[in-house]
Protein backbone atom coordinates (compact mmCIF):
# COMPACT_ATOMS: atom_id res chain seq x y z
CA UNK A 1 0.00 0.00 0.00
CA UNK A 2 1.12 3.53 -0.76
CA UNK A 3 -0.51 6.64 0.67
CA UNK A 4 -0.09 10.32 -0.06
CA UNK A 5 -1.37 12.81 2.52
CA UNK A 6 -3.54 15.38 0.75
CA UNK A 7 -4.49 17.41 3.82
CA UNK A 8 -7.91 18.42 5.08
CA UNK A 9 -9.66 18.38 1.71
CA UNK A 10 -11.05 15.19 0.17
CA UNK A 11 -9.20 14.51 -3.08
CA UNK A 12 -11.12 12.28 -5.49
CA UNK A 13 -8.96 10.35 -7.92
CA UNK A 14 -9.27 10.42 -11.69
CA UNK A 15 -6.38 8.00 -12.15
CA UNK A 16 -7.41 4.75 -10.48
CA UNK A 17 -6.68 5.49 -6.81
CA UNK A 18 -8.81 5.37 -3.69
CA UNK A 19 -9.63 8.26 -1.36
CA UNK A 20 -9.24 7.38 2.30
CA UNK A 21 -8.92 8.90 5.76
CA UNK A 22 -5.30 9.21 6.85
CA UNK A 23 -6.22 9.90 10.47
CA UNK A 24 -8.62 11.78 12.66
CA UNK A 25 -7.44 13.60 15.77
CA UNK A 26 -8.68 16.50 17.89
CA UNK A 27 -11.83 16.84 15.77
CA UNK A 28 -9.70 17.25 12.65
CA UNK A 29 -9.61 14.76 9.78
CA UNK A 30 -6.73 14.38 7.34
CA UNK A 31 -7.26 12.64 4.02
CA UNK A 32 -5.03 10.65 1.69
CA UNK A 33 -4.89 9.07 -1.74
CA UNK A 34 -4.23 5.35 -1.55
CA UNK A 35 -2.90 2.89 -4.09
CA UNK A 36 -2.79 -0.84 -3.49
CA UNK A 37 -0.64 -3.46 -5.22
CA UNK A 38 -1.96 -7.01 -5.06
CA UNK A 39 1.40 -8.80 -5.26
CA UNK A 40 4.54 -7.08 -3.97
CA UNK A 41 6.53 -8.85 -1.27
CA UNK A 42 4.57 -12.01 -2.05
CA UNK A 43 6.43 -12.14 -5.37
CA UNK A 44 9.64 -12.79 -3.41
CA UNK A 45 7.84 -15.62 -1.60
CA UNK A 46 6.93 -16.99 -5.03
CA UNK A 47 10.61 -17.08 -5.98
CA UNK A 48 11.32 -18.96 -2.77
CA UNK A 49 8.37 -21.30 -2.32
CA UNK A 50 7.11 -21.99 -5.86
CA UNK A 51 10.19 -21.67 -8.06
CA UNK A 52 12.79 -22.55 -5.38
CA UNK A 53 15.23 -20.04 -6.88
CA UNK A 54 16.19 -18.73 -3.44
CA UNK A 55 16.25 -20.29 0.01
CA UNK A 56 15.32 -17.17 1.96
CA UNK A 57 13.88 -13.79 1.07
CA UNK A 58 17.22 -12.24 2.06
CA UNK A 59 18.92 -14.25 -0.73
CA UNK A 60 17.13 -12.12 -3.32
CA UNK A 61 19.51 -9.19 -2.83
CA UNK A 62 22.56 -11.43 -3.30
CA UNK A 63 21.40 -12.94 -6.59
CA UNK A 64 19.99 -9.66 -7.90
CA UNK A 65 23.37 -8.01 -7.33
CA UNK A 66 24.89 -10.38 -9.92
CA UNK A 67 22.99 -8.56 -12.68
CA UNK A 68 23.71 -4.96 -13.58
CA UNK A 69 21.08 -2.32 -14.22
CA UNK A 70 19.73 -1.97 -17.72
CA UNK A 71 19.01 -5.64 -18.39
CA UNK A 72 15.95 -6.38 -20.54
CA UNK A 73 14.07 -8.89 -18.37
CA UNK A 74 10.75 -7.89 -16.78
CA UNK A 75 8.59 -9.87 -14.38
CA UNK A 76 5.00 -8.68 -14.01
CA UNK A 77 3.66 -10.42 -10.87
CA UNK A 78 -0.01 -10.07 -11.78
CA UNK A 79 -0.84 -13.39 -10.11
CA UNK A 80 -4.16 -12.03 -8.87
CA UNK A 81 -4.69 -9.42 -11.56
CA UNK A 82 -3.41 -5.85 -11.45
CA UNK A 83 -4.33 -3.44 -8.67
CA UNK A 84 -3.93 0.33 -8.69
CA UNK A 85 -3.90 2.20 -10.94
CA UNK A 86 -4.92 -0.41 -13.57
CA UNK A 87 -7.61 -2.49 -11.80
CA UNK A 88 -7.54 -5.34 -14.30
CA UNK A 89 -8.70 -8.58 -12.70
CA UNK A 90 -8.10 -10.47 -15.96
CA UNK A 91 -4.38 -9.63 -16.11
CA UNK A 92 -2.00 -12.49 -15.40
CA UNK A 93 1.65 -12.75 -14.44
CA UNK A 94 4.26 -12.89 -17.18
CA UNK A 95 8.00 -12.76 -17.86
CA UNK A 96 9.31 -10.77 -20.80
CA UNK A 97 12.69 -10.35 -22.43
CA UNK A 98 14.04 -13.88 -22.00
CA UNK A 99 17.09 -14.86 -24.04
CA UNK A 100 19.46 -17.80 -24.00
CA UNK A 101 21.63 -15.89 -21.53
CA UNK A 102 18.84 -15.31 -19.02
CA UNK A 103 19.47 -17.04 -15.70
CA UNK A 104 18.26 -17.21 -12.14
CA UNK A 105 19.83 -13.90 -11.18
CA UNK A 106 17.93 -12.08 -13.94
CA UNK A 107 14.60 -13.49 -12.77
CA UNK A 108 15.32 -12.62 -9.14
CA UNK A 109 16.37 -9.08 -9.97
CA UNK A 110 13.44 -8.50 -12.32
CA UNK A 111 11.04 -9.69 -9.63
CA UNK A 112 12.57 -7.34 -7.09
CA UNK A 113 12.41 -4.47 -9.55
CA UNK A 114 8.72 -5.14 -10.18
CA UNK A 115 8.01 -3.87 -6.66
CA UNK A 116 9.65 -0.55 -7.48
CA UNK A 117 7.95 -0.25 -10.87
CA UNK A 118 4.53 -0.82 -9.31
CA UNK A 119 5.29 1.89 -6.77
CA UNK A 120 6.15 4.27 -9.60
CA UNK A 121 2.86 3.44 -11.32
CA UNK A 122 0.98 4.53 -8.22
CA UNK A 123 3.13 7.57 -7.56
CA UNK A 124 2.60 8.85 -11.10
CA UNK A 125 -1.17 8.61 -10.57
CA UNK A 126 -0.92 10.36 -7.19
CA UNK A 127 1.09 13.25 -8.55
CA UNK A 128 -1.43 13.76 -11.33
CA UNK A 129 -4.41 13.63 -8.96
CA UNK A 130 -2.99 15.78 -6.16
CA UNK A 131 -0.68 18.03 -8.18
CA UNK A 132 1.90 17.33 -5.47
CA UNK A 133 5.47 16.44 -6.42
CA UNK A 134 6.96 13.84 -4.11
CA UNK A 135 9.95 15.11 -2.13
CA UNK A 136 10.78 11.79 -0.45
CA UNK A 137 9.29 8.34 -0.03
CA UNK A 138 9.02 6.88 3.46
CA UNK A 139 9.10 3.09 3.29
CA UNK A 140 8.35 0.31 5.75
CA UNK A 141 7.75 -3.43 5.89
CA UNK A 142 10.01 -6.40 5.30
CA UNK A 143 11.00 -5.48 1.74
CA UNK A 144 12.35 -2.16 3.00
CA UNK A 145 15.29 -4.04 4.54
CA UNK A 146 16.60 -4.87 1.04
CA UNK A 147 19.24 -2.27 0.19
CA UNK A 148 19.36 -3.15 -3.50
CA UNK A 149 15.60 -2.76 -3.86
CA UNK A 150 15.57 0.53 -1.94
CA UNK A 151 18.33 1.95 -4.12
CA UNK A 152 16.51 0.90 -7.28
CA UNK A 153 13.32 2.42 -5.85
CA UNK A 154 15.11 5.74 -5.36
CA UNK A 155 16.58 5.50 -8.86
CA UNK A 156 13.36 4.70 -10.71
CA UNK A 157 11.38 7.36 -8.80
CA UNK A 158 14.22 9.87 -9.00
CA UNK A 159 13.57 10.82 -5.40
CA UNK A 160 14.99 10.14 -1.95
CA UNK A 161 13.84 7.00 -0.15
CA UNK A 162 13.90 7.05 3.67
CA UNK A 163 14.06 3.83 5.67
CA UNK A 164 13.19 4.26 9.34
CA UNK A 165 15.00 2.60 12.22
CA UNK A 166 11.80 0.65 12.92
CA UNK A 167 10.39 -0.74 9.67
CA UNK A 168 7.17 -2.07 11.24
CA UNK A 169 5.44 1.29 10.90
CA UNK A 170 1.90 -0.07 11.10
CA UNK A 171 2.41 -1.46 14.60
CA UNK A 172 4.33 1.62 15.71
CA UNK A 173 1.66 3.95 14.32
CA UNK A 174 -1.10 2.09 16.15
CA UNK A 175 0.91 2.28 19.37
CA UNK A 176 1.53 6.01 18.95
CA UNK A 177 -2.14 6.72 18.24
CA UNK A 178 -3.17 4.75 21.32
CA UNK A 179 -0.58 6.58 23.40
CA UNK A 180 -1.76 9.99 22.20
CA UNK A 181 -5.37 9.07 22.97
CA UNK A 182 -4.35 7.88 26.44
CA UNK A 183 -2.47 11.10 27.08
CA UNK A 184 0.99 9.51 27.21
CA UNK A 185 2.33 11.47 24.23
CA UNK A 186 1.65 14.53 22.16
CA UNK A 187 1.75 14.64 18.37
CA UNK A 188 5.18 16.30 18.38
CA UNK A 189 6.54 13.32 20.35
CA UNK A 190 5.73 11.08 17.39
CA UNK A 191 7.70 13.27 15.00
CA UNK A 192 10.66 13.46 17.38
CA UNK A 193 10.76 9.69 17.92
CA UNK A 194 10.80 8.78 14.23
CA UNK A 195 14.40 8.01 13.31
CA UNK A 196 15.68 7.56 9.76
CA UNK A 197 18.16 4.69 9.65
CA UNK A 198 19.21 5.08 6.03
CA UNK A 199 18.56 7.43 3.15
CA UNK A 200 18.82 6.26 -0.45
CA UNK A 201 19.44 8.94 -3.05
CA UNK A 202 18.89 8.52 -6.82
CA UNK A 203 22.02 7.74 -8.80
CA UNK A 204 20.58 6.57 -12.13
CA UNK A 205 20.80 8.68 -15.27
CA UNK A 206 17.58 10.03 -16.75
CA UNK A 207 17.97 8.20 -20.07
CA UNK A 208 18.36 4.84 -18.28
CA UNK A 209 15.42 5.56 -16.00
CA UNK A 210 13.19 6.44 -18.93
CA UNK A 211 14.24 3.37 -20.92
CA UNK A 212 13.64 0.97 -18.03
CA UNK A 213 10.24 2.33 -17.13
CA UNK A 214 9.14 2.40 -20.76
CA UNK A 215 9.93 -1.31 -20.92
CA UNK A 216 7.87 -1.93 -17.79
CA UNK A 217 4.83 -0.15 -19.20
CA UNK A 218 5.16 -2.20 -22.39
CA UNK A 219 5.21 -5.39 -20.32
CA UNK A 220 2.18 -4.27 -18.29
CA UNK A 221 0.13 -3.66 -21.43
CA UNK A 222 0.80 -7.21 -22.64
CA UNK A 223 -0.47 -8.81 -19.44
CA UNK A 224 -3.83 -7.04 -19.48
CA UNK A 225 -7.02 -8.96 -20.20
CA UNK A 226 -5.22 -12.31 -20.50
CA UNK A 227 -7.92 -14.29 -18.69
CA UNK A 228 -10.82 -12.36 -20.20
Amino acid sequence: FMLMNTGKQIQHSKHGLLTTIAWGMNDEVMYALEGSVFIAGAAIQWLRDALHLIDTAEDSAYFASKVGEGHDVYVVPAFAGLGAPYWDMDARGAIFGLTRDTGKAHLVRATLESLAYQTKDILSAMEQDASIALKSLKVDGGAAANDLLMQFQADILNTTVERPAVIESTAMGAAFMAGIQAGLWQLHDVKENRKVAHQFNPQMGESTRTKLYRGWLKAIERTKGWAG
